[in-house]
């Protein structure tokens, strides 16, 4: 039996100090556990997200004067430090696997993901399969690639995240050649029940290759827009031994278990392997002497898989975690939000709230003080509402066009949450700007000739306030815009668009509002209870509205646009699936039936018209979280031309279709 680990490390890239002294904490926390061999995350030295600083002469070496740094720590046990690698020439995203205090070697990379949110091709070299070379760190010789450790009779093979999920996997190879352990170190973005595929993934590996696979994830919101869950799973011959809770507050997490190692050789033995590989290099080195019980961890949210409330919860807490690191990290003092009363702003505003609960469920409120004690004030609070009322700060402004509805909904909100609470009126504001220029141009400002314009100025009078407050304060100022505005530019650039941060802008609003409910008549369970706001009674009681046009219009969201659940299917189809306006039209034709067939030709017709029109602003927004398995973030997921030929051979072509044409 040998006792094997897997450690989460939330990390920040070229944060030297601090990376090494979590890389510490997890590597003493393994050792007092009894761990012996113990899995890190990928670039755990470096952080993930160094984006080009991975081009940096410099970040190079720092990260070789960094393990050098880790490497005395590592005493009594084997263990992976992930870190770029400069070799002949070229640089491979590699982990250093070390025991006892020495380098035994450096496994490459061999596939890099250069899709999605990923761009690794950009920065790093692919490792060719079956092949080995030699590298010199500080005037010694280490082998380097493709390799399996004999550590003094166990076999320890690595398959760097990716590797592990394409068809022509290291795995193979590695069990060929008898690995008993396959360390997977990862850096693997939070999206909706992508830890159930990995745990499969895992499970099904331990069971293919016959070993004891240990895989491990980074933690929290390590570089911006990715979230990191810090999942963490141990598996042994087709068997889960183990895996971490997720969404940790903590600097890290240490799941263990023991793995039986002689009970897998048999295994092994009995399966005919195809796999035969003479090319793998194998690395020799010392035996790890000690045993011991195993300690297993469970996993947070298995009861809200059962209750099927699975990516509610997971919304909460990945998008709570990722507002926290965001803010420590940024060592600002609080968040700022620009409360409407509308679902934007009022998830943005539960979501700060969650945070803090949350926290105190992970690491509890003493250390989650320490976590801030930068913040002036936070080491005088002592309860929850104390920290939200400091960390917490809401401005609701309205004008003649607001609604007491709204007005009702933004304070009972913040209320609920423990917010401070404030209201301006910026009717003066709006009529100062309108009378000064329709002065210049010679004629009044009218709702029948300025509709747009006098819609936008209101919101954008409101940026100026709510920034000052925010400065006033050292507070992030939250953008409150979510997915499908973007898709359509529906929103109003250095208006509701102001923000140092999006944390909804991955979110569709047909389901931000569904979120909503759930979190007024359900909510997180923390510590045993349900934790709801039933403040939010009212902004679930409305239709979604940006109150710019007069009271009498009656403005909603949807009259004018299309149907929000409508809106998002037509965003999948064009942007996610890339069909065209045509194939997206043929589509709905057949599943939405409860609409009209001229409202969804004229509702195809106004998203693709809008979206290649507002490129623009999906370039200017505030950094966002990447929730799901796409977004529409242009800087990490979908780029599009700024300036395009607007569809307009395309919607000719939907258009001679629905006319019969």
């Amino acid at each position: 039996m040998l006792k094997v680990g897997a450690a989460a490390l939330n990390q920040t890239p070229l944060d030297w100090k601090g990376n090494r002294k979590r890389i510490t904490e997890a590597i003493e926390n393994a050792r007092q556990n009894g761990v012996q061999v113990l899995c890190l995350p990928e670039l755990a030295i470096t952080g993930y997200g160094c984006e080009d600083a991975f081009y940096s002469p410099d970040v190079l070496k720092r990260s070789l004067d960094t393990l050098q740094m880790l490497v005395a720590e590592t005493s009594g046990l084997v263990t992976c430090l992930g870190l770029p690698l400069r070799i002949q020439n070229k640089t491979y995203n590699t982990v250093a696997v070390v025991a006892n205090r020495q380098i035994l070697g450096f496994v490459c990379k061999q596939h890099l993901p250069n899709y999605g949110v990923f761009y690794e091709d950009r920065w790093f070299h692919r490792w060719k399969a079956g092949q080995s070379a030699i590298v010199q760190v500080d005037g010694t010789a280490y082998p380097a690639g493709d390799l399996l450790f004999d550590i003094s009779g166990i076999k320890v093979g690595v398959e760097i995240c990716e590797d592990a999920w394409v068809a022509d996997r290291p795995g193979p190879r590695l069990f060929a050649r008898g690995a008993d352990i396959i360390l997977n170190p990862s850096a693997s973005p939070f999206t909706f029940s992508k830890f159930q595929t990995r745990a499969q993934l895992v499970t099904d590996a331990s069971r293919a290759f016959a070993c004891a696979y240990v895989y491990t994830n980074l933690l929290g919101n390590e570089s911006g827009r990715l979230i990191f869950d810090g999942d963490a799973m141990i598996s042994s011959g087709g068997e889960l031994l183990a895996s971490s809770d997720r969404f940790s507050y903590a600097d890290h997490t240490l799941t263990t278990a023991l793995a039986d190692i002689e009970k897998n050789r048999i295994e092994q033995s009995k399966i005919k392997s195809s796999f035969a590989d003479d090319t793998l290099t194998v690395v020799s080195s010392f035996r790890p002497e000690t045993s011991f019980e195993p300690q297993v961890t469970g996993n947070i949210l298995e009861n809200f898989e059962k209750g099927g409330h699975l990516k509610e919860e997971e919304f909460a807490r990945a998008v709570s975690l990722g507002l926290f690191d965001y803010l420590r990290k940024s060592r600002s003092y609080g968040f700022t939000v620009s409360l409407s009363g509308g679902a934007d702003s009022s998830a943005c505003t539960a979501l700060c709230a969650l945070m803090i609960r949350l926290a105190d469920e992970s690491i509890g409120l003493e250390a989650f003080r320490q976590k801030l004690s930068y913040i002036p004030g936070i080491n005088g609070c002592r309860t929850i509402a104390d920290i939200s009322r400091l960390l917490i700060t809401t401005l609701y402004q309205g004008t003649r066009n607001s609604s007491e509805d709204t007005l009702n909904s933004a304070r009972a909100l913040a209320e609920d949450c423990g917010a401070e609470f404030l209201r301006v009126d910026i009717d003066a504001l709006v009529n100062a700007y309108t009378d000064l220029i329709g002065e210049k141009i010679g004629r009044p400002l009218s709702w029948e000739t300025d509709d747009i314009p006098l819609q936008n100025i209101q919101a954008r009078v409101r940026a100026p306030g709510v920034w000052l407050l925010a400065n006033l304060s050292n507070h992030l100022l939250l953008t409150t815009s979510n997915r499908s505005e973007a898709a359509v530019g529906y929103c109003t650039m250095d208006g509701d668009t102001a923000g140092s941060i999006a944390p909804v802008s991955g979110i569709d609003k047909a389901w931000l509002r569904e979120w909503l409910i759930w979190l007024e008549k359900t909510g997180c369970e923390v510590k045993g209870r349900h934790i709801r706001m039933e403040g939010l009674q009212y902004v679930n009681a409305l239709q979604p509205t940006a109150e710019l046009r007069p009271k009498e219009k009656t403005q909603t969201d949807e009259k004018d646009l299309m149907p929000y659940p409508v809106l998002n299917r037509i965003e999948q189809l064009g942007i996610r699936d890339k069909k065209s306006p045509l194939e997206c039209f043929r589509l709905l034709e057949e599943s939405e039936t409860g609409y009209r067939r001229e409202d969804l030709y004229h509702w195809v017709r106004r998203f693709f018209t809008l979206w290649s029109r507002n490129q623009w602003k999906r370039e200017r927004y505030a950094p966002g979280f990447h929730l799901d398995s796409y977004n529409l973030d242009p800087r990490s997921w979908c780029r599009f031309p700024i300036l395009s030929g607007s569809f307009e051979e395309e919607l000719e072509e939907l258009e001679a279709y629905f006319a019969g044409l």
